[in-house]
């Protein structure tokens, strides 16, 4: 592949920097103040450094005179620490009948308590295939199910969504309180 159709996705150095002027900060944090381009880039190729531009959103771009693989090294080294102490939010699930005993209920909200102490969202679904027994006590069973639920879980959840009206499982999220 012919490197002058390659897309260079760092921040541009050394002789691609195209400003007539320059701000320059040092390798030890000193402001140098604005100069020419030139002259920056002289200034750090004297040090066996690299002209970095750090950022170009004003009338003048920020440049700093770095080690560029040091730089990369370290904004690597910076991304992946940030990955490792991102928590991922799972979705865990639990299932219940639409007409559970309260004793059975509380088993299941045990657990909903351990799914959202570990930071994870949780649905709690309504089993309703083929369950005659929902459409002869009434199509008001899983909604007051559900009301029920979520006074039982209090503050220790908040309601995120519930399932629409038309789908065949009836289900709520539940989220964890930040």
């Amino acid at each position: 592949m012919n490197r002058d159709n390659r897309r260079d996705t760092g921040p541009r150095m050394n002789g691609r920097i195209f400003a007539k002027s320059v701000q320059v900060i040092s390798s030890t944090g000193q402001n140098l103040g604005v100069m020419p381009t030139a002259q920056a880039l002289q200034i750090a190729m004297d040090e066996g450094l690299d002209l970095v531009e750090i950022s170009n959103n004003g009338t003048v771009p920020v440049t700093k005179i770095i080690d560029y693989g040091k730089y990369k090294y370290e904004q690597k080294k910076r991304a992946s620490e940030a990955r490792k102490n991102q928590k991922t939010m799972e979705m865990k699930e639990v299932w219940v009948k639409p007409f559970i005993e309260e004793n059975d209920l509380n088993i299941k909200l045990r657990k909903v308590f351990e799914f959202l102490d570990a930071g994870n969202k949780v649905k709690i679904a309504v089993m309703t295939r083929g369950n005659k027994k929902v459409l002869a006590r009434g199509k008001d069973a899983i909604p007051e199910l559900f009301a029920r639920i979520v006074e039982l879980i209090g503050d220790r959840g908040t309601l995120e969504s519930k399932s629409k009206p038309d789908e065949r499982t009836k289900s709520i999220v539940i989220a964890p309180v930040k």
